[in-house]
């Protein structure tokens, strides 16, 4: 068994509240469950209304596909969402033999 995560460090455009974050959060959360098949969430900077950190993570049988889903979620932020700039993205990947 594989176990991979990716945390991504956003940064929000116009954005002038929490309310607002949240307005954008949400979908992108949503989408990145969605179409990847993989778990997401909110994992850091909850008080600040311009940043973001999300973190997806899969569990499969194989490093690559593992490392398929990942590659697809950070390819969908950095390609399809200009409201957000993708700042970094830190990445693992874990075998459950380890």
């Amino acid at each position: 068994m594989w176990i991979g995560w990716i945390v991504f460090d956003l940064l929000l455009g116009d954005v002038r509240s929490l309310k607002e974050k949240r307005g954008i959060i949400r979908p992108l959360i949503a989408d990145l469950s969605r179409r990847t098949e993989a778990a997401a969430a909110e994992v850091g900077a909850h008080d600040l209304h311009r940043r973001a950190e999300i973190g997806v993570s899969v569990v499969g049988g194989d490093a690559a596909h593992v490392r398929d889903v990942l590659d697809r979620a950070e390819r969908m932020l950095a390609e399809e969402h200009p409201e957000i700039t993708l700042l970094s993205a830190h990445r693992g990947l874990h075998s459950s033999d380890d």
